[in-house]
């Protein structure tokens, strides 16, 4: 069978908060009819990402077409999770015309560019293109811009440093195996920040791969699709740190979960989250709220010190009004102390 007879499926990767979320939302929305599915792969055991993206009530993507994976790292379980999902979307009466593929931000993406050549799959899907979101902001403060010949002058002089900083690695990986570079939240950041983060990523990236920058997600449905970059038969192209490992895993990351009352208002929540983050390492905080006399769900969102909430959709009547965040951090982060915070 042909790449153009495939199903062509777009890999969107990216750290935590960088906008994935907010960029498939946008590709939802605009979908102009063509039928498309998604499968989004949760760290954690709460569906926060998927509920996200099932609240936009969009005609050509119904809730059955969006497919959570929250049993770990996509990349860690191809053969039980990924491939039987795929197939499961494939095999539908209608099948999807378009599959994008959302990872969790831990996630290496090349071990999933390269269970495309499975045989189960092989003759039927291609990776039209790989797309690396990357939150401009945070690597304009400089918190994935670490200087390479600086680690390793540091490294020289400190023999405790006897390996890599695994969240540079993550976002590495993420660059090198893309096809296209999303630089996010361009809007936060100064015209200055803006060049000199497109100059860090560019010397990650081979000459031609593109960077674009935006803000909330939104780039065209014709940069976004249609790439037919076949990239798993491209794996020699696309390094990466784990090339000679076998598998990877994520023992320097950890997630919990806090159930929430019902609140009065989101702003004294929102102030406790913007405490706990700054006291202890927390990555990335998501998850949604219920707010007394409100019929709308709140839902929240934060990346280090910028904390985001919104009304998102209308519980439903089916559902319990039940507030949970997911927290994630670097491993041995205090999680009864951040408990304690937010829930005040």
């Amino acid at each position: 069978m042909s790449a153009l007879a495939k199903v062509p499926c777009t890999i969107v990767t990216g750290f935590l908060g960088a906008g994935k979320t907010t960029l498939v939302r946008h590709v939802l929305e605009n979908a102009d009819g063509r039928r498309l599915a998604v499968i989004v792969n949760e760290f954690g055991d709460v569906g926060i990402d998927g509920e996200i993206l099932k609240s936009c009530g969009i005609e050509s993507c119904t809730e059955d077409s969006i497919v959570e994976l929250s049993n770990g790292c996509i990349c860690c379980t191809v053969a039980d999770d990924f491939v039987p999902a795929l197939k499961a979307l494939l095999d539908r009466p209608n099948p999807p015309e378009h599959i994008v593929i959302e990872t969790s931000g831990l996630a290496l993406p090349k071990p999933l560019v390269k269970a495309f050549n499975w045989p189960e799959i092989a003759s039927r899907v291609t990776v039209d293109g790989v797309i690396a979101v990357v939150d401009g902001a945070a690597v304009a403060a400089g918190r994935f811009a670490d200087d390479p010949e600086a680690i390793a002058r540091q490294r020289a002089e400190d023999s405790s440093l006897d390996h890599d900083n695994p969240l540079e690695e993550v976002f590495e990986d993420q660059l090198l195996c893309a096809d296209l570079v999303v630089m996010n939240k361009a809007d936060l950041m100064s015209a200055a920040e803006r060049r000199d983060v497109v100059g860090q990523i560019g010397k990650t990236l081979p000459k031609a791969v593109k960077v674009v920058e935006v803000q909330n997600g939104k780039v065209a449905l014709a940069v976004l699709l249609g790439m037919g970059a076949a990239a798993e038969s491209d794996l020699a192209n696309r390094p990466s740190h784990h090339d000679l490992e076998g598998e990877h895993d994520h023992d320097d990351f950890d997630t919990f979960i806090i159930d929430l009352p019902s609140l009065a208002q989101p702003q004294a929540l929102v102030d406790r989250i913007a405490n706990a983050t700054g006291q202890h390492d927390i990555l990335r905080i998501k998850g949604f709220a219920d707010i007394a006399g409100k019929p709308m769900r709140l839902l929240v969102q934060g990346v280090g010190a910028r904390i985001q909430h919104q009304f998102d959709r209308a519980w439903r009547a089916d559902e319990p009004r039940q507030g949970r965040l997911v927290v994630i951090g670097e491993k041995g982060f205090d999680k009864e102390a951040i408990r304690a915070l937010i829930l005040g």
